[in-house]
């Protein structure tokens, strides 16, 4: 049985709690080119309101998600409710410009402005930069870039908190040590086929850094099943990683309990991480989710799953969002 997944957690050194499960507002944007499936809006804004519903208590969602429909949408719903509920923690991320590739400080500037005003909020709770990897590490951390301008806006109270959210792994552990950053989040490299994170996970823990693991299901492979979606990470999976991922549903099979209760759990479990980032379209998935969460699993599966195999390296060749 996994650890409560309404048990609030702090999230890092902020103050703030949030529940060990979050809602992933990638696919809200309607991101079909990413993760294959469209999000029509009347579904979406239903999830969300299932969510602020919920006692799941944390949102996470990002300016370029759908070039800001995910946040226009989530807006769409606070308005509606009047404001956040009390208690709820709401996380987005400062972009690029997607279109020309702008990641100057300016550009984050127009994207925190940007956010604001699609969320319709005056304030916001945490902000992360997104996906540093499309830029250098010189330039976030420099005169004038990304997070001079996160920490400015911080100190007029139009932003709370300030993380990091992106891809490589060896990245995001040198923006970690820096000590400007109270959350780091990554995707993808933490999963049942995945454990590239691995020493992410451990720096972070070690620093007092909260992690937000983000893509539990590698992106729908261990929640559908790989004959059903034989993706990882929103592009074609290799033939070897299909392989392992029927090798952990035969032995979720023999055990009978679903692969996507395991994947879910296996980082619900750790207790390195501080929340679990799991994308929703329909309002149904909420109760499913924590459903799957609470499902109870037997101890001596977890050896026979790490006895087929999994990534420590992710190659970064990968489309990852």
């Amino acid at each position: 049985m996994s650890k409560s997944f309404a048990s609030h957690r702090p999230l890092g050194s902020t103050g703030l709690v949030v529940t060990s499960l979050c809602v992933g507002g990638a696919p809200l944007g309607d991101m079909p080119e990413t993760f294959a499936y469209s999000a029509p809006e009347e579904n979406a804004l239903a999830t969300i309101r299932a969510a602020f519903a919920s006692p799941i208590n944390f949102l996470d969602t990002a300016a370029a998600y759908g070039d800001g429909e995910s946040e226009r949408r989530i807006g769409k719903v606070i308005r509606e409710m009047g404001g956040l509920p009390a208690g709820f923690v709401l996380a987005t991320k400062a972009d690029r410009h997607l279109q020309t590739g702008d990641f100057s400080g300016e550009q984050i500037k127009r994207s925190i402005e940007g956010s604001l005003q699609r969320l319709g909020l005056d304030r916001l709770q945490y902000v992360y930069i997104h996906d540093p990897e499309h830029t250098t590490f010189e330039n976030v951390m420099g005169s004038c870039g990304p997070l001079e301008v996160l920490k400015n806006f911080k100190e007029q109270g139009v932003i709370d908190h300030i993380g990091i959210s992106g891809g490589p792994i060896d990245m995001l552990i040198r923006y970690v040590q820096t000590g400007e950053f109270s959350a780091v989040e990554t995707h993808n490299r933490y999963t049942l086929l995945n454990r590239s994170a691995e020493p992410l996970l451990d720096v972070a823990n070690q620093l007092h850094v909260a992690v937000i693991n983000a893509a539990p299901y590698g992106s729908g492979i261990l929640a559908k099943g790989p004959d059903a979606y034989a993706r990882y990470a929103y592009d074609d999976a290799p033939p070897a990683l299909l392989e392992r991922a029927r090798g952990l549903a035969r032995v979720c099979q023999e055990y009978n309990v679903p692969l996507a209760a395991v994947a879910l759990q296996f980082s619900l479990r750790d207790p390195r991480i501080t929340s679990t980032v799991v994308g929703m379209t329909k309002p149904e998935r909420i109760s499913q989710t924590m459903e799957l969460a609470s499902y109870p699993i037997p101890a001596d599966i977890w050896p026979k799953l790490d006895a087929i195999g999994f990534d420590t390296d992710n190659p970064e060749a990968n489309r990852f969002r």
